[in-house]
């Protein structure tokens, strides 16, 4: 059985708890006997890959290879998932390239398809995928307990490495908001509606960056390489939540309370 982090109440003051035994808990979860056997695996099997038809029809290897980009539920999409990664990311015409979820194009890149021989033959790489592959599949335990903090520990992660490439400022938001595991606590993070998401991408960079500026006083994603600014925005993020989910769980109290009471009503008249 996997270890199940331990997740003593939700909120922001959960998320700081959290945080206090993140790494006893990560090395406890990557202690457990699923990781174990799924690594194990991983390491004896995955140099001998030499082709895309090779890791896609080994099912224990592909659950690794995509559970590293938080791919999981791609598992039985076979069909899509071979397309993605022989097309590779040398084209800008490929499949991945032209995807709005970045991931298949990090996953794509990752295993260098494309290339001959496939980054699969490096001496490195069974520890890079791995590394990644324990790092989700935590944040997917921690996520069954608390979705929210599943989410923090995603901002937490991606926000500081998108923050510090070599590219534009504006590159960075659409990044940012390509993937929605993200965008969407950084909208809640920000103070923004949800009925952001679907507008132009051109309209959404601009709310982004304007309300990045009011909040962090700079409009330009690197102000995220600095932690504090992370964890500010995961405050904000898990702060909102709660109370969105405690007027919910109130209008819902009323709603209810209020059904009552007419049902009682109409029974008395009757």
């Amino acid at each position: 059985m996997s270890y199940q982090p331990i997740v003593p109440f939700s909120g922001y003051a959960g998320w700081k708890v959290l945080n206090r035994t993140l790494e006893t808990q990560k090395t406890a979860f990557e202690s457990s006997s699923i990781i174990k056997k799924d690594e194990e695996y991983f390491r004896e099997n995955i140099s001998k890959v030499e082709n895309v038809e090779a890791l896609v029809s080994d099912y224990r290897l592909l659950k690794v290879a995509l559970g590293s980009f938080g791919l999981d539920e791609d598992i039985n999409n076979k069909f899509f998932i071979r397309k993605v990664l022989e097309e590779g990311t040398l084209d800008d015409k490929s499949l991945a390239n032209k995807l709005s979820d970045s991931r298949y194009k990090e996953l794509s890149e990752a295993f260098g398809f494309d290339f001959d021989p496939p980054n699969t033959k490096l001496s490195t790489f069974a520890d890079e995928i791995l590394q990644k592959y324990k790092t989700r599949q935590f944040e997917i335990s921690v996520g069954n307990a608390d979705q929210n903090f599943r989410f923090s520990l995603n901002i937490q992660r991606e926000l500081p490495e998108i923050a510090s490439k070599d590219s534009s400022e504006n590159t960075k938001w659409f990044t940012i908001i390509g993937k929605e595991a993200l965008a969407k606590p950084i909208r809640m993070g920000l103070g923004l509606p949800e009925s952001v998401a679907a507008l132009d991408l051109d309209q959404q960079l601009k709310i982004y960056k304007d309300k990045a500026d009011q909040v962090f006083g700079s409009s330009d994603p690197a102000l995220f390489q600095q932690p504090e600014n992370v964890e500010k925005l995961i405050k904000y993020y898990l702060l909102r939540e709660q109370v969105a989910s405690y007027s919910s769980a109130t209008t819902g109290a009323k709603t209810a309370l209020t059904l009552l009471q007419n049902a009682s009503r109409f029974s008395a008249r009757f």
